[in-house]
């Protein structure tokens, strides 16, 4: 009997094999694999879909606050930035297209009350902290105009092949204000020089003379503030850079080298002239230095010489066009029209920048300072 039984045994194991494709031809006319296969590959798409709408809000939300930042701040053109960096985060998924469901925020912008929500698809509240904002809900919106992601299995089971697809959105909140943090050129300003040369130079983007040391200085502020007068070179972060790190949310002194520039800040100035001659002019960052309002203890400057500790109050963006008479640097490089004189001069113009360091941006202007700062805050 034991004989008989072994090869039986070994017949019903060989029939077992096909157990397996008669439960899946069970489980296909029952449409669970169908019906699993819906939600992989139908939910993944959404959640791809999503991916990409947020990434695409975020890079609009932070171009558009950019723009306002800079002094550009249209609903038109901040909704054209929005959806061109929305479109470029989509993929084959959806026709490499994107939409924009709504951009709205604080100057001028328009009310964000009616895409204001809790849930993902919708925007935050609109921040207290007194900084102007952007929001961007960004959508579906395939090549071909419509709204809908449509699905791959899910129109088989849904509603008779009634089911069309899902609207995706995703959106994103960006803030900007004044700049509190860099890696600023390793130089200062006194604040009444700020306001002479932006009054006497008739605004941003327009040529000034920058005296070194208050050379032939125009400033005439109050006593202290142009100790020992023009602007004062600062210590460095290093001896191979021309950049004193700056944070106004920690620390507000900074203290200067002497009358020398650095090899550093040598190359860093000739960099900077050539930038501007070649036509790609380059936006550096300057502490400006004063007191507040009310003043505080140390400020605007304390002590003398090389052991001056300034009391920094803001940062302004500043493109160097030129300079005269420094020594140390070759001969006199850029336009020089503005510097008159044998006194050691930097040329240039104020303007507006975002300064790339910066994630803090403050509501308060410091003055009026052009150092802007832009952060995602939802």
């Amino acid at each position: 009997m034991r004989n008989l039984a072994r090869p039986l045994l070994r017949m019903l194991g060989r029939d077992d094999r096909g157990a397996i494709g008669v439960l899946i031809a069970v489980l296909i006319g029952g449409g669970v694999l169908l019906g699993m296969a819906a939600l992989v590959v139908d939910v993944g798409q959404i959640y791809q879909n999503r991916t990409e709408l947020q990434n695409g809000a975020d890079a609009g939300a932070l171009a558009a606050a950019r723009q306002c930042a800079l002094g550009t701040c249209a609903l038109a053109s901040a909704t054209s930035t929005a959806l061109t960096y929305t479109n470029a985060n989509a993929s084959a998924l959806t026709g490499h297209a994107a939409g924009v469901t709504a951009v709205c925020g604080s100057d001028g912008l328009g009310d964000c009350s009616g895409v204001v929500g809790t849930g993902l698809t919708n925007c935050p509240p609109d921040p207290t902290n007194g900084l102007n904002f952007v929001d961007v809900l960004a959508s579906t919106r395939l090549a071909n105009g419509s709204t809908l992601l449509p699905p791959v299995f899910g129109r088989t089971l849904v509603g008779n092949g009634t089911y069309d697809g899902t609207t995706v959105k995703a959106c994103a909140q960006a803030e900007w204000g004044y700049a509190e943090q860099s890696n600023s050129l390793a130089l200062t300003i006194s604040v009444c020089q700020w306001q002479d040369l932006i009054a006497s130079g008739g605004g941003f983007n327009t040529l000034v003379p920058v005296y070194i040391k208050g050379k032939a200085k125009a400033c005439a502020g109050p006593a202290g503030l142009n100790i020992p007068g023009g602007f004062g070179w600062l210590n460095t972060t290093s001896p191979s850079s021309c950049t004193a790190k700056i944070d106004l949310t920690t620390d507000t002194t900074v203290t200067k080298t002497g009358n020398s520039v650095t090899s550093a800040c040598q190359n860093a100035l000739v960099a900077d002239v050539s930038s501007y001659v070649s036509g790609h002019p380059v936006t550096v960052f300057v502490p400006v230095f004063g007191c507040p309002n009310p003043p505080v203890p140390g400020c605007p400057v304390a002590n003398t010489g090389s052991s001056a500790t300034y009391y920094v109050i803001g940062l302004a963006g500043f493109v160097v066009s030129g300079y005269k008479s420094i020594p140390g640097l070759r001969p006199d490089a850029g336009t020089n029209s503005a510097c008159t004189g044998n006194a050691p001069c930097l040329e240039g113009y104020f303007t507006p920048g975002l300064d790339p360091v910066s994630d803090y941006p403050s509501p308060t202007p410091g003055g009026g300072f052009s150092a802007k700062a832009i952060k995602l805050s939802g």
